[in-house]
């Protein structure tokens, strides 16, 4: 799991007798462990600068800091050529519907669950070839755009998607980019998201166990063909989901 380039994550142990509250960024990071051997599990985005950053351990304020290095990784880039043109140049309502989709997705990776013991070992939503890595470089019909937050995965129009862990229902909406999508907070701003959906079976709120049927592979929003795009997030970045996924997923 331990992969300390952008868009990975960092799993650091912390010595402290009593559950710490750890921050990276002023974003609350996810703990894990007992009494002496605590881990914090941090998500670094895509968007940080390779070199030395560090976490806070207490609160903001009156926290003690642990050094973490960043490595560099380099993504490669993949061409997509997208036929509605809107998907690669949106009007300006189309603008304006994704500043407002992309606050509320924003608000929900970020809330606080307190959970005591979130699962990490996560399962793989529907089988399927990776069509596209985490991380690539994305350039939609000769224009750059921003990295590939997430896995996609190549599934017929139809299959069945299940959640990748225990979680409750937490958006549930249909996107200009993502198209119909779900996200499940697993706590401790451990977050899932399934886009590009057929249809959902789910409600927000709803408790789910791993392997909950939450939907169906689609090609709504902007995708070029039937496909999930999953993603993961940890203390508000998107980092890579095969990271978590279990021995069985793997």
């Amino acid at each position: 799991m331990d992969d300390r380039v952008p868009g990975g994550i960092a799993v650091i142990p912390i010595g402290d007798m009593t559950r710490p509250e750890v921050y990276l960024e002023q974003q609350r990071v996810l703990v894990v462990g007992s009494p002496g051997r605590w881990h914090a599990v941090a998500g670094i985005g895509l968007d940080v600068t390779p070199g030395e950053i560090s976490l806070q351990v207490g609160k903001p304020g009156a926290a003690r800091r642990i050094p973490l290095k960043v490595l560099p990784r380099d993504y490669p880039t993949q061409h997509i050529q997208i036929q509605d043109q809107r998907k690669v140049e949106p009007l300006p309502g189309d603008l304006q519907r994704i500043e407002l989709e992309t606050a509320r997705m924003a608000a929900v990776k970020a809330h606080w669950t307190e959970l005591e013991d979130p699962a990490l070992d996560l399962r793989q939503p529907v089988a399927g070839e990776i069509s596209g890595n985490f991380g690539l470089r994305r350039i939609y019909n000769g224009q750059p755009r921003q990295p590939h937050g997430g896995m996609d995965i190549v599934a017929p129009k139809g299959t069945t998607v299940t959640a990748a862990a225990a979680g409750r229902v937490a958006l549930v909406g249909d996107f200009f980019f993502n198209g119909i999508t779900v996200i499940i907070d697993h706590g401790q701003q451990l977050v899932t998201m399934y886009c590009h959906l057929d249809r959902v079976q789910v409600k927000p709120g709803e408790a789910l166990v791993a392997g909950t049927p939450i939907g169906a592979v689609g090609q709504t929003g902007r995708a070029t063909g039937p496909h999930l795009h999953w993603g993961a997030y940890l203390n508000g970045a998107a980092v890579n989901p095969a990271l978590l996924l279990g021995a069985t997923s793997r």
